[in-house]
């Protein structure tokens, strides 16, 4: 089975793509297979690479742990990477499918592989994340209460549920141990990601995350775009801001509140065969 490893800040990805994606029977078995770190490639994450109706390219997400994602920001920029630099297009703007919708991704620089990603409207009502509670509320600095602990933070869907906790110190934060508690939270019926948030000056925030279905990852882009939203819902931040993640930094821009924008870098790592 030929694949190509890619990366987006850390956060990894074994992609398929031609007659390889199109061949797999099971991609959640698979996914647990390839994306394991000692007896497989290793990665967050599993991509086919398939054909769609609309748009370039439809990407489906299989978590490392066997569960299907609906939208993941690093992979978007990785999928453009890849599409033009494998010849699949000429164009420097490409549509990819996803099961949250379809979005826009750039190709603003190949040789730094600097890719600008519209990460479509936030989705803040309780109905659309999906949280327990009215549908038709927004969920903005709410606390959810789980093994005794409490936990205040806002809700966000990037197409995928997160929930953003802001913090004094990240240093002191047991992301290990409050990520999972947060993850699997009964007020998130499709269970949540988690970020935890430093703001460190107006347009400046550092955050780290508990993906849904992964873990502990170097990074997160629909995390990011959806702390951007937090920080500004809650009056922390300014409309243009730098995500530093662990690894590395994203900016995100949410102008008037409308539609929300990535930049970063994407980069391939190797190609191989893997036996199975």
């Amino acid at each position: 089975m030929k694949f190509t490893k890619y990366t987006g800040l850390g956060n990894d990805f074994v992609f398929l793509d031609g007659q390889e994606a199109l061949s797999v029977k099971d991609p959640f078995s698979l996914a647990v297979t390839l994306c394991n770190r000692r007896t497989g490639i290793g990665a967050d994450g599993l991509i086919l690479l398939l054909p769609t109706d609309k748009g370039d390219v439809r990407m489906r997400i299989i978590n490392s742990d066997g569960s299907e994602a609906e939208m993941c920001g690093n992979a978007s920029r990785c999928v453009a990477l890849h599409w033009v630099q494998n010849g699949f297009t000429s164009k420097k703007e490409i549509t990819i499918d996803t099961l949250a919708g379809p979005i826009v991704a750039q190709l603003v620089d190949e040789q730094a592989g600097l890719v600008r990603v519209d990460m479509g409207v936030p989705r803040l009502l309780r109905g659309q994340i999906p949280m327990r509670g009215n549908p038709q509320e927004r969920a903005v600095s709410v606390p959810v209460q789980v093994a005794g602990k409490t936990f205040v933070g806002t809700a966000v869907s990037m197409g995928n549920p997160h929930f953003v906790i802001f913090v004094e110190d990240i240093s002191q934060t047991p992301l290990e141990s409050w990520g999972p508690l947060v993850e699997t939270c009964a007020d998130f019926p499709q269970k949540t990601n988690v970020e935890f948030v430093q703001v460190l000056a107006e347009n400046t925030v550092r955050m780290r995350v508990w993906e849904r279905g992964a873990g502990i990852t170097q990074a997160c882009g629909t995390g990011a775009c959806a702390t951007a939203v937090a920080c500004i819902l809650n009056g922390r931040t300014g409309t243009d801001i730098t995500v530093q993640l662990d690894g590395g930094n994203l900016q995100i821009q949410w102008p008037g509140e409308q539609h929300i924008w990535m930049s970063g870098p994407a980069k391939k790592v190797f190609t191989g065969v893997f036996v199975l």
